[in-house]
């Protein structure tokens, strides 16, 4: 007994350590595996090229100042400037290689990886552009100035882009839903599959072909400037990754309740099985540091009677689930709990079914 408990501690422990779990306690915010071997092969001939790019445009940049280099003193200064632009933007090029490669060795959550590169990547694409229009005009005032003026007519042409941008940014701080979650917004369901700088891209279930909870073969793409006007639903809140589901059939008023209701809740019971119950026992620990009310929280699921419009009785078994295998588990407790019924006609009666006298 005691070493079960030792066990069941250790794992709730394991589960609090959780870095999602323990942000979203701390009302501040995938667990996966690290960059692959193959993403850093692929990364060091990358980084090897920025390197001997930017040490040759040195070198032609030392030489062209000495004046070593068969080129006309009229046109130093212009080479000069493209030879820096160069330099520098391997410079950028390396630097932002090197920070994803070391900080995405140190990273263990994919969501964070996949932000942190986006991040790093918007940086570069700044400095380059800052770069390139150094290059373009003599003096930076000018720069700024045609720059402001560019910005500002961009800024009316790409008005719902640049909105969908700080939906980027609003997603990233606000994080209501990151890669991997499961969410609804408006009216489309969807396991999130991508979070650009503009828009978001879902892998659909549900949808306008299927009736349960099961992907549609189909991707979704909105932009992030949506999440400021339309309610998101995310079903994988990592304080509680589970939902209520409903699995419900018809008997007739002269049914055995109590054996139905009893046999019913058995089979559920054991097709739930002894793990989800301490799962859900274990994030019920957990909840009693939030605000949610843990005692509406029951791990073991529930038999409801109620009457029906037409005439019969509507029996209704509520249980929790995790939501990406909701459909997968309605169907089985289905097949088994009919199945099951079936057997004991007598106390049991389903509608046009032939009463034996």
């Amino acid at each position: 007994m005691e070493n079960s408990e030792s066990i069941e501690d250790k794992e709730l422990q394991d589960i609090q350590k959780d870095e999602k779990v323990q942000r979203a306690l701390s009302e501040n915010s995938i667990s996966v595996q690290k960059e692959s071997a193959v993403a850093l092969t692929i990364e060091a001939p990358l980084l090897g090229i920025s390197a001997i790019i930017f040490i040759i445009c040195g070198a032609v940049y030392f030489l062209l100042g000495l004046k070593r280099l068969p080129i006309s003193s009229i046109y130093i200064p212009l080479a000069q400037k493209i030879v820096l632009a160069v330099m520098l933007i391997s410079l950028v090029l390396l630097a932002s290689k090197l920070f994803k490669k070391i900080f995405n060795r140190k990273i263990v959550d994919k969501t964070h990886v996949f932000n942190f590169n986006l991040i790093v990547d918007l940086f570069a694409s700044l400095l380059i552009l800052g770069i390139i229009l150094s290059l373009l005009f003599a003096n930076w005032y000018t720069a700024l100035v045609s720059f402001g003026i560019v910005s500002l007519i961009l800024g009316f042409a790409l008005q719902n882009l640049i909105i969908s941008f700080f939906g980027w940014l609003y997603i990233l701080i606000r994080k209501p839903y990151e890669v991997g979650d499961r969410i609804r917004i408006g009216n489309v369901y969807g396991d999130v599959i991508n979070v650009s700088y503009i828009d978001t891209t879902l892998w659909e279930f549900n949808g306008d072909y299927l009736s349960g909870d099961h992907p549609s073969g189909r991707i979704i793409r909105f932009a992030n400037s949506k999440v400021f006007n339309e309610y998101v639903y995310n079903y994988s809140w990592p304080l509680f990754p589970f939902i209520w589901n409903e699995l419900s059939l018809f008997i007739s008023y002269d049914s055995d309740f109590k054996f139905t209701s009893d046999t019913i809740k058995r089979i559920v019971e054991t097709e739930i099985g002894e793990a989800m119950v301490k799962r859900v026992k274990r994030f019920k620990t957990i909840l009693k540091n939030t605000p949610v009310d843990e005692l509406d929280v029951n791990e073991f699921p529930s038999v409801i009677l109620k009457a029906h419009s037409n005439t019969w009785i509507e029996v209704v078994v509520r249980y929790l689930v995790e939501p990406k295998k909701s459909g997968q588990v309605k169907k089985r407790l289905f097949d088994v709990v009919m199945e099951e019924l079936k057997k004991n006609p007598q106390k049991v009666i389903f509608p046009n079914t032939n009463r034996r006298s």
